[in-house]
């Protein structure tokens, strides 16, 4: 099997080209992000400023170095372009790099990968119109069927991450039944319910409890300051992708170490 490990040249030319990639793809994926956030094809038309809504050239759209060289404006009528374009294109080209460093030229890394542009789609989209786009979900759940039979993962660790999916997205569900109850109005959205689903897939019983619990620490710490006097919702998607992301990559190593903290000597493989 060919690895990006096999020579520091090797390394140097994979991590260059998956930062290529990625900044390429995080462009493609703030541009369906905001489109899919009102509501529009994002395949179909050309890019344009949102300004003056003049369609870009390839000059305009090449990923960091077009809003660098023009100093976040727009060539034709000077608008300011959100530096969120930049942050995108930076921050999926850094994580497709760490995808690759963490697991090598792999099935694993290409269905990890796949994973990851479908949180931080579905991410930039909650963030600017609080719903998560049940496409995302599909294509996440659909690229985890289709690399299962190459893992050679046994059967019982298959359905223990089915069933782990099932479990917490269901336990998730009667909670914010519960709460709405309570409250009297919405307390989780469904497709926060459907994400935690397509997260027990990935990630199995233990470290989908870690992400669980990491996203409510983040998303209440982050939104709580916000919400004082305010009912609306606030985006829980993002907080849950981060921290399935941190699981993703080093949730074994987490799990393992807070089980020995807790003096259990092993971990049962199916829990992972």
């Amino acid at each position: 099997m060919i690895s990006i490990y096999s020579s520091t040249a090797i390394l140097i030319f994979s991590c260059v080209v998956a930062a290529i990639l990625g900044a390429v793809l995080g462009s493609f994926l703030n541009c369906a992000a905001g489109r899919l956030a009102k509501d529009q094809p994002f395949i179909k038309g050309r890019s344009h400023c949102p300004a003056c809504g003049h369609d870009l050239s390839v000059l305009d759209l090449v990923p960091v170095f077009s809003w660098l060289f023009l100093r976040g404006k727009c060539r034709h009528c000077g608008a300011k372009i959100s530096p969120r374009y930049l942050i995108t294109e930076l921050l999926f080209a850094a994580l497709t790099v760490a995808c690759l460093l963490r697991f090598d030229l792999t099935v694993l890394c290409l269905r990890n990968w796949i994973f990851i542009c479908c949180l931080f789609c579905l991410s930039l989209v909650d963030f600017e119109s609080k719903i998560i786009p049940n496409g995302t979900l599909l294509i996440a759940a659909g690229a985890w069927l289709v690399a299962e039979p190459f893992l050679f993962e046994s059967w019982t660790r298959t359905l223990a991450h089915v069933g782990t999916g099932v479990a917490i997205s269901g336990g998730m569900l009667l909670i914010s039944l519960v709460m709405d109850k309570v409250l009297q109005r919405e307390s989780l959205g469904g497709g926060d319910v459907k994400l935690f689903a397509v997260v027990g897939l990935y990630l199995g019983l233990l470290p989908s409890m870690f992400a669980l619990i990491l996203s409510c620490i983040l998303g209440l710490a982050v939104n709580l300051p916000r919400q004082r006097g305010n009912s609306e919702p606030f985006p829980f998607g993002p907080w849950i992708a981060v921290a399935t992301v941190v699981m993703l990559f080093c949730g074994q190593a987490v799990v393992e170490w807070y089980l020995g903290f807790m003096g259990v000597s092993s971990t049962p493989a199916i829990l992972l």
